[in-house]
């Protein structure tokens, strides 16, 4: 394998042509080394595979009753809007008739309005929840799937000696996930809690809770030389790690 095609390889040139991000230049850049060298038709079917698999498996469904609850809101609108022109023809022959359907009808679509204002918020963010998740499954998809990732077992010390899990860092494209795979037995009143100190700054990522989905990645924040760990706190958390019931680290180290 020449350099040349090491280096387009260890690109994500393949991994955005797939997710069909890429610009029009990158595009034919993509198509042409597909069939020109075998070494990189081969690695695009590889991925494509890997991708359909992978998509399988973190299919995002639509929210329970979502698509019944738009269809009843458009019956509402259609209902509401058959009343007030049923209303106006009775108006244009009764003045008095005409005014208090006026006001009925003016307070009626002030209140249609609200709730389409709070129905269109939730649609976006809906919408926005959705985005985030594909965008997570995407940066999973190039960090299993990239050469430059780097893959680290993490075990717990005495005090864990149950945990078991894998990390991955990916410092081209400043990308780190962690998949716990086993985790102790703890008492009630305890809990393990994952922290990240980037660039000075300890951020708490959160509770580690019974795994019920062994594949499942977890988001570590990215920082050049940043350092990971795995605490043992009190149920509910620890707004700071408690460095003494350190049970397992995780370097980002290049």
């Amino acid at each position: 394998m020449t350099d040349k095609i090491k280096k387009f390889l260890e690109s994500d040139l393949l991994e955005k042509y797939l997710l069909d991000t890429t610009t029009t230049e990158e595009t034919l850049r993509v198509e042409r080394y597909i069939a020109m060298y075998p070494e990189v038709s081969k690695t695009y079917n590889e991925l494509q595979e890997n991708l359909e698999i992978f998509a399988k498996l973190h299919a995002i469904d639509a929210p329970d009753g979502l698509k019944n609850k738009i269809l009843e809101r458009v019956k509402a609108e259609k209902k509401s809007h058959s009343k007030f022109y049923r209303y106006i023809a009775i108006a244009c022959s009764l003045a008095f008739v005409f005014a208090a359907a006026s006001f009925f009808f003016w307070n009626q679509n002030k209140s249609l309005q609200e709730e389409n204002t709070i129905v269109n918020n939730k649609m976006k963010t809906i919408e926005n929840n959705m985005k985030q998740q594909l965008e997570d499954v995407r940066n999973q998809f190039i960090v299993l799937n990239n050469p430059k990732t780097k893959r680290y077992n993490v075990k717990g010390n005495t005090k864990a000696k149950e945990l078991k899990a894998v990390a991955y860092i990916n410092p081209v494209k400043k990308l780190s996930y962690i998949n716990v795979k086993n985790i102790p037995n703890l008492p009630e009143d305890q809990c393990l809690q994952m922290w990240a100190e980037v660039d000075g700054k300890m951020i708490n990522i959160g509770i580690i809770k019974d795994i019920t989905d062994k594949d499942k990645l977890l988001a570590l924040p990215y920082g050049e030389n940043a350092m990971g760990y795995i605490t043992i706190e009190p149920k509910g958390g620890n707004k700071t790690p408690t460095v003494e019931n350190i049970v397992a680290n995780i370097s980002y180290a290049n």
